[in-house]
């Protein structure tokens, strides 16, 4: 499409969104009369628009908080005066060469959200600090500067940004940020992932005191953490350090120094970390802490998480800890969610005695694929509370069911595992929960697997994964779906007159041998 004529504005009252992405359209102007009072998206990008005019925006000026999204059309020229005084949600100018243009054409105007990033299949050239002189004229909460090269940067260069809440450099190619920067006291959240950082004392942290959210992941080299590089950050709530090659023997108190109102920290995928007695220290307040794929060496027999009272969601899948350590999880009195996927128990079982048993507040616990072949009866006998328990992709067999019996209305998970047949006795066990997932499962079909066969079809309703659910025996049946399976395991009228009639024939034979044998012994008197 190159034209808007033809949308019919009359039957359009009550639109709020609009996307006309990927055509030949060159302006913006809607027709007249177009009913923009409830519209809240229009969509532009990948379009054919260079240039904005006041006639252009004009067109707009009775939508309020609109989200405009004009990425890849590459503006070369707005009309001066064009956003004066209009007030956006958010403006997307992605893919523009010239970041000159739009900030002297949004003089006067009011922003909320302005991405103005680039992508791999353009050239992204060097930005100076005279850019950036334009948004000492307009008012903008959050920027978005994707993939850029900055010129010279100094501690100058984000003077206008006063009024910012929000600042996204990912990409950026930078290898520090200059001290004392001037213009971001107010800043709330900072995104410098993908950079090159070699340390993280290289973001000279405290020209941003009212930060709240940093994140630093997909680091380009191997981030060293220092020693209190953040400790002027007394107001940060969440940070993400996740995959950057971090490694260190001792993990974490000097390293996150100060950050005592910290909510949540990520240090996922990263190298091994050693974590010793409390090595959380200093972040007492942590709520969320994900270490999935960064394999931890703890260094006492204690529990590393000690003091996280309040903590209540821990990703430990694939961190290999030493599941031994009958500990090794003490002090979490609040933790809901455990994700433990991917770690192992000796010899492949959960016993009795073990790490989970002291989190009686749990309330989702995952163990997929900790090559787990059995769970003693007791092993989850103080979970009492727990709703969500995934066990699968485990070579688990219905035996283990057993250690679930206290629990009611859960949603059981034992996928992928070696179940074949489950006895009669167990199937209240799983009547009682709120959902069961058997797919993958080398499930019996024949007679010896009939009181679960039974049970499978009257239960149907809180079954997952049905078309998934497959028998595996005998031959004939392997891959059908077991709720298309019906067999006959009782015995025909025809086969109980046959039974009788052998009976009656067995017990004739029977008296005739007593007489046989009575005769003969008397006859031998």
């Amino acid at each position: 499409m190159s034209s808007l004529d033809f949308i019919p504005a009359h039957n359009l009252k009550s639109l709020e969104s609009l996307h006309l992405g990927s055509n030949h359209i060159s302006s913006i102007k809607l027709p007249t009369n177009f009913p923009t009072e409830k519209l809240k998206v229009l969509d532009f990008q990948n379009n054919a628009i260079h240039y904005l005019s006041k006639d252009d925006m004009g067109s707009l000026r009775h939508a309020t908080n609109l989200s405009l999204n004009l990425k890849g059309n590459d503006i070369t020229r707005i009309e001066p005066g064009a956003f004066k005084s209009t007030v956006f949600q958010s403006l997307d100018f992605g893919g523009t060469h010239d970041l000159l243009v739009i900030f002297r054409g949004l003089q006067n105007s009011t922003v909320q959200s302005l991405w103005l990033g680039t992508f791999e299949d353009i050239d992204d050239g060097e930005i100076s600090s005279s850019v950036f002189e334009g948004l000492c004229e307009m008012s903008v909460e959050s920027i978005n500067l994707q993939k850029h090269h900055f010129l010279n940067m100094s501690s100058n260069t984000f003077h206008c940004f006063t009024s910012l809440q929000e600042l996204d450099l990912t990409a950026a190619h930078l290898r520090e940020l200059p001290s004392g920067i001037v213009g971001l006291n107010n800043l709330k959240k900072l995104v410098l992932s993908a950079n090159k950082f070699e340390n993280l004392c290289q973001i000279n942290a405290a020209s941003f005191p009212s930060l709240t959210h940093l994140y630093i992941k997909g680091n380009m080299k191997k981030l060293a953490l220092g020693t209190g590089c953040l400790e002027k950050l007394e107001n940060l709530r969440l940070l993400d350090l996740s995959h950057n090659d971090i490694e260190t023997s001792d993990c974490c108190n000097l390293q996150l120094k100060n950050l005592s109102h910290l909510q949540s920290l990520n240090l996922s995928y990263n190298e091994p970390l050693g974590l010793k007695t409390e090595a959380f220290q200093e972040c007492p307040q942590l709520e969320l802490l994900d270490l999935a794929f960064t394999q931890l060496r703890v260094n006492d027999a204690q529990s590393p998480f000690q003091n996280l009272h309040l903590l209540k969601v821990l990703n430990l899948s694939h961190c290999l800890p030493d599941t031994s350590n009958q500990h090794l999880l003490n002090g979490l009195p609040a933790l809901q969610h455990l994700n433990f996927q991917g770690n192992r128990f000796p010899n492949g079982n959960i016993p009795k005695t073990n790490p989970l048993q002291i989190l009686e507040s749990l309330e989702i616990l995952i163990l997929s694929f900790c090559d787990l072949s059995s769970i003693d009866q007791q092993a989850f006998a103080r979970l009492k509370i727990m709703n969500h328990v995934d066990l699968s992709h485990n070579r688990l067999t219905s035996s283990s069911i057993e250690a679930l019996s206290h629990l009611k209305g859960i949603y059981l998970n034992l996928a992928s595992n070696s179940i074949s047949i489950i006895p009669h006795d167990l199937l209240p066990i799983l009547s009682q929960q709120r959902t069961v997932n058997l797919r993958q499962n080398p499930l019996d079909c024949t007679c010896s697997n009939v009181y679960f066969l039974e049970w499978y079809k009257e239960n149907m309703h809180r079954v997952e994964d049905i078309e998934a659910t497959l028998c595996a025996n005998p031959p004939f049946l392997r891959g059908v779906r077991l709720s298309d399976v019906t067999l006959s395991c009782s015995i025909t009228a025809v086969g109980i007159f046959f039974l009788i009639l052998f009976l009656l024939l067995f017990t004739v034979a029977l008296i005739f041998a007593v007489k046989y044998f009575l005769r003969w012994k008397y006859q031998h008197i």
